[in-house]
């Protein structure tokens, strides 16, 4: 390591760069032209590649932490406009491959082309991680930095789309637990962390083939140990959360997922809407006699998923009936995820509370309906790329009120669908006096597709962020009931009914992570924006000097 650097290959500069001119990239002897760029865009398209791996589909999380890895290696020592490129690569070869879900009854277009928004994203991290890579603490840096540009794309453009982040891929691990403490923008900030020290011990052990290798051999073992110090942190801090019981941490209540299945997988499976409901209907029944013959627990409710009932029971009297027979045979509410008439020219995602005898009560309408999928803005612009925005015939009104639902003496927080991967929503229901989770969802559209394991990924991330036990109840699955630690205790398959009977614990307990809310998020965020806007401002005073 050249003198007067320090730590693990994040020393300050050399002469050259301070007096304005480039230093060279990490690992190479000054004077010593750069490599072109084929190399690092390899290496960032395997890091994307090496980032889908680790989320359902395949399910190796501990390979998540390559892809902050290369992306740091690729971009080092780059200008800004030679990450953007990198980035772009790299976001490709990540969420082409993850999201090919969208585009598995509608065709490539809607999919190739929401990928490439996500990747633009990452094109914008990229220019900042190789802005900022020659500032020393490099590696903090640019954690901080993954974390704002998940912070970025959550929010903007339509709400955000933050699926795919960091955090999301780690179901399993040490760094699962951080999720207690500062919810998903901290496992995704331990995760990149990992992955840029791994990539400074790289940096550091290459320059062991110098002179003097006392100070390189130094930064890479302070790289190496810094890197396993964050999952040996994870481990300990599981110690004082929750365990797998779905029954410790408070009044257990009897509830019941019902999943009725479609009559087949696509975009049309709502032609059969009848079908639908009656599956639903007819697997109540069932466990109505179950519980007769004493086989199963009276529940004291019972959850249905989204699109369970595709006609408006509000203005459909056959409809109502057959969800009020079910309510009835099984003597407890059911939670009814319905498409409901209005306000005005729109339609509602709703959750209805049915209750025995008395019929519909409380509701929630759906907060954050998809764009493009449950509404169409500028829709004469989006269908000059597809004709399929018109398979949406009406948009779906947006909710106002928090999902928070009294049902059978349970205060129940519930999400509708893709609402679980938005953290604001999901810290509303606990706040708002949720003892557990349930996510109504109808995977139906996407087919055998890795779109409803991603899904419950994020849920096993949720119920660890909050403490709670997390029911997901799916048309066509995977419907499951994951327990505070984030282990999934009750899985279904894809397109078959089924029904879970489980005595769930309805917890009070307040995490770390909802009491700081977003401020982990914000503060980490504020660190990578802090970094990189000490290098602008770096080069501006070098541009002054220099014209001066």
């Amino acid at each position: 390591m050249p003198a007067g650097e320090s730590g693990p290959g994040t020393g300050t500069l050399p002469r050259s760069a301070r007096a304005g001119e480039a230093a060279a990239p990490a690992g190479e002897l000054p004077g010593r032209r750069a490599p072109r760029l084929p190399w690092r865009t390899l290496l960032a398209i395997c890091g994307g590649l090496a980032l889908v791996l680790a989320f359902p589909g395949h399910s190796l999380p501990a390979l998540a932490v390559l892809g902050p890895a290369a992306l740091s290696l690729a971009v080092r020592g780059q200008r800004a406009r030679s990450g953007l490129w990198l980035g772009l690569v790299f976001g490709l070869s990540f969420f082409v491959p993850l999201l090919s879900w969208t585009g598995i009854y509608v065709g490539p277009f809607p999919w190739l082309a929401l990928a490439v928004f996500e990747a633009l994203h990452i094109a914008l991290l990229g220019a900042a991680l190789a802005a900022t890579s020659r500032l020393p603490l490099w590696p903090l840096w640019g954690a901080a930095l993954w974390v704002a540009d998940e912070a970025l794309r959550g929010r903007f453009i339509l709400g955000g789309f933050p699926w795919g982040r960091l955090g999301f891929s780690q179901t399993e691990g040490p760094l699962l637990s951080l999720a207690a403490y500062g919810g998903v923008p901290l496992v995704s900030f331990a995760v990149a962390l990992v992955g840029t020290l791994l990539a400074a011990a790289l940096v550091a052990a290459h320059r062991l083939r110098g002179v003097d290798r006392g100070p390189a051999l130094r930064g890479t073992a302070l790289a190496v140990a810094a890197a396993v110090a964050v999952p040996l942190g994870g481990a300990v801090a599981w110690l004082p959360l929750p365990g797998s019981s779905l029954t410790d941490g408070g009044p257990t209540s009897t509830v019941a997922l019902i999943q009725g299945n479609v009559p087949r997988a696509g975009l049309d499976f709502n032609a059969q809407r009848r079908a639908v409901l009656d599956n639903h209907v007819e697997q109540t029944l069932a466990l109505a006699d179950d519980v007769a013959a004493g086989r199963q627990e009276q529940p004291d409710v019972v959850l249905w998923p989204e699109n369970s009932s595709d006609i408006d029971p509000y203005r459909n009297a056959d409809a109502a009936r057959r969800i009020q027979q079910a309510a009835d045979a099984i003597g407890a509410p059911v939670l009814v995820g319905a498409v409901v008439e209005g306000p005005g020219r729109f339609v509602s995602n709703t959750a209805i509370v049915w209750e025995p005898e008395t019929g519909p009560g409380e509701t929630y309408v759906k907060r954050h309906p998809v764009p493009l999928a449950e509404y169409v803005p500028a829709r004469s612009f989006f269908r000059f790329f597809s004709e399929k925005v018109d398979l949406v015939r009406r948009d779906f009104a947006k909710g106002s009120e928090v999902g928070v639902l009294d049902v059978g003496g349970i205060r129940l927080g519930d999400l509708i669908c893709f609402e679980v991967v938005y953290d604001g929503l999901t810290r509303d229901v606990v706040d708002g006096g949720a003892g557990m989770i349930v996510v109504q969802t109808n995977n139906a559209t996407f087919g055998y597709t890795d779109e409803s394991a991603q899904q419950l990924a994020m849920s096993r991330l949720r119920a660890v962020e909050f403490g709670r036990t997390v029911a997901v109840v799916a048309t066509s699955g995977i419907s499951a009931v994951v327990a505070p630690d984030g282990s999934v205790a009750r899985q279904s398959e894809l397109f078959t009914a089924d029904t879970f009977v489980e005595e769930i614990a309805q917890r009070d307990d307040v995490t770390v992570a909802q009491r700081l809310g977003a401020a982990p998020e914000w503060v980490l965020t504020a660190l990578g924006l802090g970094a990189l806007l000490v290098v602008v401002r770096s080069g501006l005073l070098r541009r002054r000097r220099t014209t001066a």
